[in-house]
Parts: C-alpha cells; sequence; structure tokens
C-alpha cells in the first residue's frame, strides 16, 4: 500500500460531477427566473427619476414638456411650443433615457400631469408577466 496516488480516480471524479449538477439543478432554475424580476425593478427605479426630473422641470418652467418634445427636452432646450421659461444650462438628464429592454420610455403630456411607462419585456401595449406594462403611476 504505498502506492503514490497521481490524479484522480474516475469514481471521484464522477461524484463531483454529480455534485456540481445537484448543486446546479437546485439553485439555476431560481436564478433564471431573477433576470426578469430585475429588469422590472430596475425599470420602476428608472420611471420614479425621470418622473422626478419631469417634475424639476415643471418647476424651473411652469409645464411639462409636450408630447411631441418628449423625454428629449430633458437632454436638449426644447423648440417649439411651450416655449420653456427658465430652461436649466446644461439640460436635466445626461441622454434620454431608455427601459432596461432598450425600447424608449412611453411619454404623454397630460396638461397639469403626464403619463410615462415602459412597455415591458415584449415592448408592446399591454401583456402579462414581465411583458405586463409599468406605469409610472401605479408606483
Amino acid at each position: 500500500m504505498n502506492r503514490r496516488r497521481a490524479g484522480f480516480t474516475l469514481v471521484e471524479i464522477m461524484l463531483v460531477v454529480v455534485i456540481i449538477g445537484v448543486i446546479a439543478a437546485l439553485f439555476v432554475p431560481n436564478l433564471i427566473g431573477r433576470s426578469d424580476q430585475a429588469r422590472r425593478t430596475a425599470a420602476m427605479t428608472d420611471l420614479r427619476s425621470v418622473g422626478a426630473t419631469l417634475d424639476m422641470y415643471r418647476l424651473d418652467n411652469a409645464h411639462y414638456p409636450s408630447t411631441d418634445q418628449g423625454l428629449e427636452a430633458l437632454v436638449n432646450e426644447p423648440s417649439g411650443l411651450p416655449e420653456p421659461m427658465n430652461y436649466t444650462p446644461g439640460g436635466y438628464a445626461r441622454k434620454v433615457p431608455t427601459d432596461p429592454w432598450q425600447n424608449p420610455y412611453v411619454y404623454i403630456n397630460a396638461g397639469d400631469t403626464f403619463e410615462l411607462y415602459s412597455l415591458g419585456a415584449d415592448g408592446k401595449e399591454g401583456g402579462e408577466g414581465s411583458a405586463a406594462d409599468i406605469h409610472y403611476r401605479d408606483l
């Protein structure tokens, strides 16, 4: 029994592979479903931030950007009506935000308020689960 072991036996290697397989079977399904949940959470956080930025725009300019001016008005001083009264030099945001699925947020001026939402994972109106729209007003 003075033999030196130079490597792993086939049984030891198979045992390690089985253990890794069991661990993967237990944890991978839980991790896969989390990416959609993380994106929805990121979209909600973005919507709150963009909503607060739109409120700052309104405080400075006495109105929200028009639907035509859109969220671009947060980055560059908009032209057209209504004209901003006291636009902050440098704008209110660095870039026009997109949702975690790389789709633009939908912005609609409703006079004294606004609608702001993400179309969800499918990029289409409506939907369920991860494809459901996420509305600022529901946050």
